[in-house]
């Protein structure tokens, strides 16, 4: 069970998810390429390509060398998209093809860190373009993800300025430890690739989720918790229960509450002096 409440005298602390597989259900980048197809930025080849590539993340999880592989293919692909086009495609599309992949736990799990007090923070490899809406549609409160090369002419060039991959991840918790006073010790991380292995051991909560071959078995040697993210769900078709209204959507309630219960009181004294005239 997570600690309810965070002690707001000690350093500030966060958790820190990964996003493809941990949070969400599908690979974030491989699954907006059929939008990109109608929108005209791939042809019918590459998107029947990422459609494979889709199918090889799903099916077993990507090793460096296939990461690798990916990478350099995305790069390649990408290279004079205008970056505007690509924000749209993505923010017409967020609900349709994000909303339905959320795993369940691991929205409960984000939720439970913001209540005890904890900064929730996504890392991921995916691009800004992908990784940063579907932040915001998460509520995570910052981002770190993989940024393009933008050409004066507002497209990508396909060179990568930052890949937010192995002990890069690491190393930007590091980085967000310092600039926002996180006691890593006391934080959370959360994956599913042997990959994220450095971020895991950056923090003093590394959690397994839905673990490759790799990851269970460095779990298992360093008695970590391993975590079944198996129940992806639409957020607005999520229990009530599951979700913990925010403290000023809690004094909204009671206010209404209250005043419900005096406007029924007023109704009943007027109704019993209406009965004694």
């Amino acid at each position: 069970m997570l600690k309810l409440v965070e002690n707001h005298s000690l350093p500030r602390t966060a958790a820190f998810f990964d996003l493809d597989k941990t949070v969400i259900a599908k690979s974030s980048t491989l699954t907006f390429s059929k939008s990109f197809y109608q929108g005209g930025l791939i042809n019918r080849r590459a998107a029947l390509r990422t459609a494979y590539a889709q199918f090889v993340f799903l099916a077993g999880g990507a090793d460096h060398d296939q990461m690798e592989r990916m990478r350099k293919y995305l790069s390649a692909m990408c290279r004079g998209w205008n970056v505007q086009q690509v924000k749209e495609i993505v923010a017409e599309t967020l609900h349709d093809l994000i909303d339905p992949i959320i795993y369940d736990e691991a929205a409960s799990l984000i939720e439970e860190h913001h209540t005890a007090g904890r900064d929730v923070v996504i890392v991921s490899t995916s691009g800004a373009e992908v990784v940063e809406p579907i932040g915001e549609l998460l509520g995570a409160d910052r981002v770190v993800a993989t940024r393009m090369v933008v050409g004066e002419d507002g497209c990508f060039t396909g060179e990568v300025e930052y890949y937010a991959y192995g002990p890069t991840k690491a190393e930007a918790v590091k980085e967000l430890a310092v600039s926002e006073g996180y006691d890593l010790a006391r934080c959370y991380a959360y994956s599913d690739s042997v990959t994220d292995l450095p971020m895991l051991e950056s923090v003093g909560h590394p959690h397994a989720v839905n673990p490759d071959r790799a990851l269970r078995r460095a779990a298992l040697a360093r008695s970590w918790p391993i975590l079944d993210f198996h129940r992806p769900v639409r957020l607005k078709q999520r229990l009530p229960a599951l979700s913990v209204p925010p403290r000023p959507a809690l004094v909204a309630v009671a206010a209404i509450g209250a005043a419900a219960a005096t406007a029924g009181l007023v109704w009943y004294a007027s109704r019993r002096r209406g009965m004694a005239m």
